[in-house]
């Protein structure tokens, strides 16, 4: 008596050649795509900027808030805090110098001043406009003989940039801006002297 086997149906062979490819694509593809979301995540991250303080503030010591009339400070001073006049200035953009003992009230409102050469490229001009403006308590001016091309300065605080670009600025306006660590916070940065573009 012969035995017979039994079969199964019959495979077809291009089914087999293809099952390992495809599962190999498949698994490429999904590597591809974790790459490329960490590459997206990575690069959104880094040209954030980050929280806090930002690397080469310097801290100023500076004196008490008083309100004192007439000139105190040189043309070429960018002060971070101390005696100033009784009116603030607005704050907002401006293509003039403006008086420090003015902006130094409105330091003591919590306001950011960011100063620029007259020299500064267009480019970095632009985003100083973006920067300053009196809702957010920023105001932006240039300051004659300053040595940095960019100076960002707050009560108490100050900071040196080469360029408008560097998140570094944005990184200060942030954490500075409305500071409650100023000595009057709540103060108005519009209402004062200056008339910003």
């Amino acid at each position: 008596m012969t035995k017979t086997h039994k079969r199964g149906p019959a495979k077809d062979p291009t089914t087999q050649a293809t099952s390992p490819w495809r599962k190999r694509i498949a698994i490429a593809g999904g590597v591809i795509a974790v790459v490329l979301l960490n590459v997206v995540i990575l690069t959104g991250t880094l040209n954030e900027p980050t929280g806090g303080v930002p690397e080469g503030t310097k801290e100023i010591a500076v004196g008490a808030p008083a309100h004192v009339e007439g000139n105190l400070y040189d043309d070429h001073e960018v002060p971070a805090g101390g005696e100033h006049s009784p009116i603030w200035a607005n704050c907002g953009f401006y293509s003039e110098p403006i008086d420090a003992e003015n902006v130094v009230h409105s330091l003591e409102h919590g306001a950011v001043w960011i100063t620029y050469t007259a020299d500064l490229p267009v480019d970095d001009l632009d985003l100083l406009r973006r920067q300053a403006r009196p809702a957010e308590k920023v105001l932006a001016s240039p300051v004659e003989d300053q040595q940095s091309p960019i100076t960002v300065t707050a009560w108490g605080y100050q900071l040196d940039l080469d360029s408008a670009q560097d998140p570094r600025l944005e990184q200060f306006v942030s954490e500075f801006a409305g500071s409650l660590d100023a000595p009057e916070p709540g103060g108005a940065c519009s209402g004062g002297v200056g008339a910003p573009a």
